[in-house]
């Protein structure tokens, strides 16, 4: 076998701090929940005999806050409105939230974890929460299309970035 170094000791992991200390960047959920959820089906027994086909506007926002060392809120709100030519068919306003614990990370890259990838992660149990809310208010289950997270993040920091650019003080004559 040639001598190409012992490969458990070429995988550039330094030791841990002498005290223990864990350094490495870390994130992860702590804890999930409904932070507020209202079902409201206005038009109720009559909604039920509708024919027609409704459109439904769905509206995504994301909110953050500083909540204690190295602890975040991030909340995921969505609502939704199911509207057809006899009215408003049903609304469901949810804010589904989660704590998130960060450490050892830097700016830049606990602002992409917490506009990015939490919602990511929160996505799909605030869709199972909305599912049911639907068809516990007597319609057909709703089942949201998969949102590109990541994607969206990209693109509002590119604009932000485009922007940013578009206001600077262009050259001197």
């Amino acid at each position: 076998m040639s001598d190409e170094g012992n490969i458990i000791t070429d995988l550039g992991l330094e030791a841990p701090a002498a005290n223990g200390e864990d350094t490495m960047p870390t994130a992860g959920f702590i804890m999930q929940y409904v932070k507020d959820l209202s079902v409201e089906n206005p038009n109720a027994p009559a909604a039920f005999q509708w024919q027609d086909t409704p459109q439904i506007d769905v509206q995504f926002n994301i909110g953050a806050q500083n909540v204690g060392d190295g602890v975040h809120e991030v909340e995921l709100k969505i609502v939704i409105k199911s509207v057809g030519q006899q009215g408003t068919a049903f609304l469901v306003d949810l804010a589904y939230a989660g704590l998130v614990g960060m450490r050892n990370m830097d700016e830049a890259h606990q602002h992409a974890f917490i506009y990015a990838e939490a919602p990511r992660i929160l996505f799909p149990f605030a869709r199972r929460v909305i599912s049911d809310a639907v068809r516990d208010a007597g319609f057909a289950p709703l089942l949201l299309e998969p949102i590109d997270f990541n994607g969206l993040y990209l693109q509002q920091m590119a604009a932000q970035q485009a922007e940013l650019e578009a206001q600077a003080p262009v050259g001197q004559a």
